[in-house]
């Protein structure tokens, strides 16, 4: 009888631990990291860009190409790589719920990082504008093409190849259908 009870009592403490909820992350923010210098922060957050502290362990994301494994605590991960100069960062996590990328222009000032987000509908926006630009004024074609050299100038200088360019494009295409 001990053998049975024994037996029930384990196999109750194993659903529990083999039905419990797994955390993943959603929605995630790039963030100036305020314990090192020239360094970035990744922090979990929900809709509502509220931390989500219970985002606890390892989870990997590819980082402008490199497939890091960053180390959450309370919702953040410290990316341990200095930021000489301004330029683009394009993270991007897959979990079992899909897959979530942002784009941002970490901009270098005064030994301080300010992250902005740089959304796909502005990465759009821009050549189209140029184009549409220099078909509707004939005269600005050329100034429309030399202003559009400078956007892949800066680009391209900045660390957003066009690989990168289509991939934060298509993933936020993908986040319109998918939601």
């Amino acid at each position: 009888m001990k053998k049975i009870l024994f037996t029930c009592c384990l196999f109750i403490v194993a659903s529990g631990f083999a039905f419990a909820d797994t955390v993943s992350i959603k929605h995630f923010v790039v963030k100036e990291n305020p314990f090192a210098k020239d360094e970035i922060a990744v922090v979990a957050v929900d809709t509502g860009k509220n931390i989500q502290e219970n985002v606890n362990g390892t989870f990997s994301f590819t980082i402008n190409g490199f497939v890091e494994t960053l180390k959450f605590e309370k919702g953040t991960a410290f990316y341990r790589h200095k930021l000489e100069k301004s330029s683009f960062i394009f993270a991007r996590h897959q979990n079992d719920e899909g897959t979530t990328s942002m784009l941002y222009y970490v901009y270098r000032h005064d030994s301080k990082l300010t992250p902005v987000k740089i959304s796909w509908i502005l990465l759009i926006a821009i050549p189209l504008g140029l184009v549409l630009i220099g078909y509707m004024f004939k005269r600005f074609i050329i100034i429309a093409l030399i202003i559009f050299c400078i956007f892949l100038y800066f680009n391209y200088h900045n660390g957003l190849s066009i690989p990168t360019f289509f991939q934060s494009v298509l993933d936020g295409l993908k986040g319109i259908f998918a939601g």
